[in-house]
């Protein structure tokens, strides 16, 4: 049986009532939110997972995600009823990991729901006692754990989502390797590459400069090669 603290925030009382259901039966708890504000006003350290609508009246799911992001790396599923591909890129640059286009099948939402739980518990550290010995990796500065979210640049801690420590981790591991888009998504997300996933990937990489590079406009740690991919520098 599955495990977990999830928090739906979705002005339609339907769809959260099934949602909840859904989640319910799965094992996990589910809270609800019927507005950004009300999720803002719940939002705790013991939620795993927030599934966020972004169309709701008052504060936007961009603008809630925004705010979350200022102090929780949880990760977030964004619904969106937008299927255009900028605005999903416009909810992964506020914060959020993944997103479901309305409407939805259950077994989908189900699918993303336990990929999103399954990283965030293993890469967070939940259920693992951390020790001295856990291991690290490093590269000119950057110290990354293999084992949780923990990154050290130039001895100083900085705070990733789980997607951002993810790709970082990887790059790490293998310094001498150039990644491609379609490595680092099957690699990080456990998914088969589909048409789209480039732009996902290059909104998390600009991200994680914006965290890790002393200039984000010419970096030095992740480098792009021009027509392959990413390696670290």
């Amino acid at each position: 049986m599955n495990s977990g603290n999830i928090l739906m925030v979705e002005d339609d009382s339907d769809i959260r009532e099934g949602v909840r259901v859904l989640l319910g039966s799965e094992g996990y708890t589910v809270m609800e939110a019927e507005s950004g504000n009300r999720a803002l006003d719940m939002l705790t350290e013991e939620y795993d997972l927030i599934i966020l609508d972004i169309m709701m009246p008052g504060i936007s799911g961009i603008r809630t995600c925004e705010e979350i992001r200022k102090i929780s790396n949880v990760p977030i599923l964004f619904l969106t009823a937008k299927a255009r591909e900028s605005d999903k890129l416009l909810g992964l640059m506020a914060g959020g990991d993944d997103y479901l286009p309305k409407p939805f099948s259950y077994a989908e939402l189900l699918g993303r729901v336990k990929a999103l739980l399954r990283r965030y518990h293993v890469y967070q550290g939940k259920n693992y006692e951390k020790t001295e010995e856990a291991a690290f990796v490093e590269w000119k500065g950057i110290r990354v754990s293999i084992a949780y979210n923990e990154v050290l640049i130039e001895g100083q801690n900085v705070e990733l989502s789980e997607i951002e420590y993810q790709i970082l981790k990887l790059l790490v591991q293998y310094p001498n390797k150039i990644f491609s888009a379609e490595n680092i998504y099957e690699s990080v997300w456990k998914e088969p590459y589909f048409y789209g996933s480039n732009n996902t990937i290059m909104v998390h990489i600009r991200k994680l400069r914006l965290k890790i590079e002393k200039n984000p406009q010419e970096p030095k740690r992740i480098c792009t090669v021009w027509g392959k991919g990413y390696r670290i520098g």
